[in-house]
């Protein structure tokens, strides 16, 4: 198809028109995005929000309701600056005038209980100019967490009532089949109930109360109007109360609450690097994960042995090269780096990974692993899959193992009676990592973690070695046979083994016990307490 002829009016509008003006990055910058964060969960972030994190100069927030995870999309020299410092408006205003993007972060949404009516009246007065990005508001999303739809077949109409102030008429809210939000009212539970009971709502209206909501600590209390003020005493802020007899779906739609690992804190004995996988999977599973690295991993003392491991690979002087860990990969990776090189290096070149998370580095570096084990994830499964030496189908017989200064010589010896010759270079040494924080050490031994998960023999060993012995509530799980000994011989009472020595397998193998825990409290009737509220002195509520 050819193109369409142009329109000569639009010729001449051109002729006449100055040149569209160049970019002016100050100008641009001049801008405040009112940015409505979620209520509590990160991952209820906008796309827009997120984007507009990005290409801030200047954030100014509460740092207590910025969640980590909302703050990693920002720039690395990104300022922030706390609300609370002065009027956020005016600290706005001064920050895009200096020619800075700034986004002023909400909880929720910007336009529902928060002060984007003022704020945006005052970058309007000031000529600054603004865009306002929406967010998940409390009043709709904590609903949907709890498990509440807001309306059904029967139930259309939905009031939000702002009882912060108090003194509210609620009268106009008798009308027995409106389901009510009511927000700010912590504290003054008895007096709603009460209000709304005066003014003609049956006592037996159901209720509920939830608190942190959209948060790993969120709990929800389904009751009634005559018992809610009883029924959540205790409760924590910020709280939302849901009225109406919408709130008998729950106990068929409660899907947060129900995670199997819901607001477990887990101890991952990894670095961050290593955990984030395991994390994410944890999170999914309702967990609130700690890494906590037990080790540390430092160069060789004497680095000329990998230099030469590297310059034989690059000249042909290996068939193989055996990959046991994620920091084997790290270390030649960063290795590559200091020569120039990268992944088109391993041309020609057999290379074999001990496990899934290894040959996911491997991936993500350029490289496809050739072997990988069939069963057991470790040096003997791999082992089992070796193929043996045969002078005609491989040229040449030497097999690299760039590995930890503490490796075992299981491998080597396995793949020498295969007729394998093995270098084995020491890519990195791992040390004892220095003790965690002591609210960490105090958790670890005082029971204020429900699990911890051990993925090696050495995790157990350094964990204990540099922040002391698990409490007996906690739920110990491990990755294997070996690694269980070892929390055996170290006191531990093992309560959770993987079907298979893979991490994501060990997670599974947590999530699985921990529903089972939850489902026989609930057939048993008991109180659903996390294994860290068993111990003495923990908060206990029904």
């Amino acid at each position: 198809m050819s193109p369409a002829s142009p329109n000569p009016a639009d010729l001449d509008a051109a002729a006449g028109s100055p040149p569209p003006a160049p970019e002016d990055d100050a100008a641009e910058a001049r801008f405040v995005a009112l940015v409505g964060m979620g209520p509590g969960d990160p991952n209820l972030l906008t796309l827009r929000a997120a984007a507009e994190l990005a290409r801030a100069d200047v954030v100014i927030a509460d740092p207590a309701a910025v969640h980590p995870d909302v703050r990693a999309h920002c720039r690395p020299d990104v300022e922030f600056v706390d609300s609370a410092a002065g009027d956020p408006a005016k600290l706005a205003v001064k920050a895009a005038k200096a020619g800075h993007h700034v986004v002023r972060l909400f909880r929720g949404d910007p336009g529902l209980a928060c002060q984007l009516a003022a704020e945006g009246a005052a970058l309007h007065r000031a000529g600054v100019p603004f865009e306002v990005v929406p967010g998940v508001s409390a009043l709709t999303g904590v609903p949907g967490y709890a498990g509440i739809p807001l309306t059904d077949a029967k139930h259309r109409e939905v009031r939000f009532v702002d009882a912060a102030e108090g003194a509210v008429d609620w009268e106009k809210f008798a009308a027995p089949g409106v389901t009510l939000v009511i927000f700010g009212a912590e504290g003054t539970v008895a007096e709603v109930a009460k209000g709304l009971v005066a003014a003609g709502r049956p006592d037996s209206t159901p209720a509920a109360m939830t608190s942190l909501g959209t948060t790993t600590e969120q709990e929800t209390v389904v009751s009634t109007l005559n018992r809610l003020a009883a029924d959540t005493k205790g409760m924590e802020s910020p709280a939302m109360i849901i009225v109406g007899d919408v709130v008998n779906w729950r106990d068929k739609l409660s899907w947060f609450e129900t995670k199997p690992l819901f607001g477990w804190r887990v101890l991952v004995p990894r670095t961050k690097e290593q955990a984030a996988s395991l994390s994410r999977q944890l999170r999914g599973y309702g967990a609130v994960p700690d890494e906590v690295p037990t080790i540390s991993v430092e160069p060789p003392r004497t680095p000329q042995q990998m230099e030469r491991a590297v310059k034989g690979l690059v000249t042909g002087r290996y068939e193989w090269v055996v990959f046991t860990s994620t920091n084997a990969v790290k270390a030649v990776r960063e290795k590559f780096t200091d020569y120039g090189l990268d992944a088109r290096a391993f041309a020609g070149l057999k290379v074999a990974a001990v496990g899934e998370q290894t040959a996911a580095a491997l991936v993500e570096f350029g490289v496809q692993p050739d072997l990988m084990p069939s069963g057991q994830q470790s040096s003997e499964g791999l082992a089992d899959v070796w193929p043996p030496y045969d002078e005609d189908l491989d040229p040449i017989n030497r097999v690299l193992l760039p590995r930890a200064d503490i490796a075992t010589d299981t491998l080597i010896a396995r793949l020498t009676e295969l007729g394998w010759e093995c270098e084995d270079v020491t890519a990195y040494r791992t040390v004892r990592a220095a003790p965690p924080p002591a609210p960490i050490r105090e958790a670890i031994k005082g029971g204020g973690f429900d699990a911890v998960l051990f993925t090696s023999s050495s995790t157990v060993k350094n964990l204990i070695g540099i922040a002391g012995k698990p409490h007996n509530v906690t739920v110990i799980a491990v990755i294997g046979p070996q690694t269980a000994k070892t929390a055996e011989e170290y006191g531990l009472r093992v309560d959770v083994m993987a079907d298979r020595p893979s991490v994501s397998a060990l997670a599974e193998a947590l999530a699985e016990y921990g529903a089972r825990r939850r489902a026989a409290q609930v057939e048993a009737g008991d109180p659903l307490r996390k294994p860290s509220q068993m111990r003495r002195g923990a908060r206990r509520r029904k």
